[in-house]
C-alpha cells in the first residue's frame, strides 16, 4: 500500500489512507524557487516530504525580511488558508530542493471534520505552530539579538523542539538573521564571539556546538 512517510499519516485507518493515496499528487521545486503562485493555496494543501522551505514577510519599503517558519519534512502549508478559506499574505521560498504532496484543500477540510484521528493530528500540529508564533513574537519583543540567537542554537539541537530542531543546518548567516529578526553582520558578530569563547565551531554553513553547558549558561 502506497503511503508517504509523514507523521500525520501514521496510525490512520486504511480507508482514509487509500483515499489519500488516490488524490495525492507528488510535486517538486528547486532550491531558491518561489512557491505557490496565484490562488494555488486556496485550492490545494501541501505537506512536505523532503527538503526545507521558509515562510516569510517582506517590507518592500526597506527590504527588511522576517522568517516566520522554516518548514521541513512533515510540515503543512497553509494551515491558515485551510481553516478560513481566505488568501494568506505571506511569501514562500524553497531553501533546498523540495518535494511535497499536493492535496485538494476541500478533501483535507472534509477529513478534519469527519475523521477523528486525522482531525486530532491536524489540531495538535496547529497548536505547535501557534506556540511557535507566540514564542517568536515574545522573543522579538523581550529579548536582544544575542539571546534570540543563543536560544535558536539550543533549540536547533533539541529533538524535542519539533519546530526548530535541525533547521539551521545549511543556512547562510543571512537566513539565520532573518529567523532572529536582525541583519547578517549582527549575527556574524555574535557567532564569532561564541566561537572566540570556545562555545561553537563554524565551518562553512554548519555550526558545531562544542560546549553546550556554556551555551545554556548564556541562555
Amino acid at each position: 500500500m502506497k503511503i508517504y512517510d509523514i507523521q500525520l499519516f501514521q496510525e490512520l485507518d486504511e480507508s482514509l489512507i487509500e483515499e489519500i493515496n488516490q488524490c495525492a499528487k507528488l510535486v517538486g521545486f528547486k532550491k531558491k524557487h518561489p512557491l505557490f503562485c496565484g490562488d494555488e493555496l486556496l485550492n490545494y494543501f501541501y505537506i512536505i516530504i523532503s527538503g526545507k522551505m521558509k515562510t516569510y514577510q517582506l517590507n518592500l519599503n526597506n527590504a527588511k525580511e522576517q522568517t516566520i517558519f522554516i518548514l521541513k519534512s512533515g510540515d503543512m502549508i497553509d494551515t491558515i488558508t485551510l481553516l478560513d478559506a481566505k488568501p494568506h499574505d505571506v511569501m514562500h521560498e524553497a531553501l533546498e530542493d523540495i518535494q511535497m504532496i499536493q492535496l485538494p484543500i476541500e478533501k483535507v477540510r472534509n477529513w478534519i471534520k469527519h475523521n477523528k484521528d486525522f482531525g486530532q493530528k491536524f489540531f495538535l500540529y496547529l497548536a505547535s505552530q501557534m506556540r511557535h508564533i507566540e514564542e517568536l513574537a515574545t522573543d522579538i519583543s523581550l529579548h536582544n539579538t544575542s539571546q534570540r540567537l543563543i536560544k535558536l542554537l539550543v533549540h536547533n539541537i533539541d529533538p524535542e523542539n519539533k519546530q526548530e530542531y535541525n533547521i539551521m543546518h545549511g543556512l547562510s548567516h543571512s537566513e539565520i538573521a532573518k529567523l532572529t529578526g536582525t541583519v547578517r553582520n549582527v549575527v556574524e558578530r555574535h557567532l564569532h564571539q561564541l566561537k572566540d569563547e570556545g562555545i561553537i565551531e563554524i565551518s562553512h554553513r554548519n555550526l558545531l556546538i562544542k560546549n553546550i553547558q556554556k551555551l545554556l549558561e548564556k541562555l
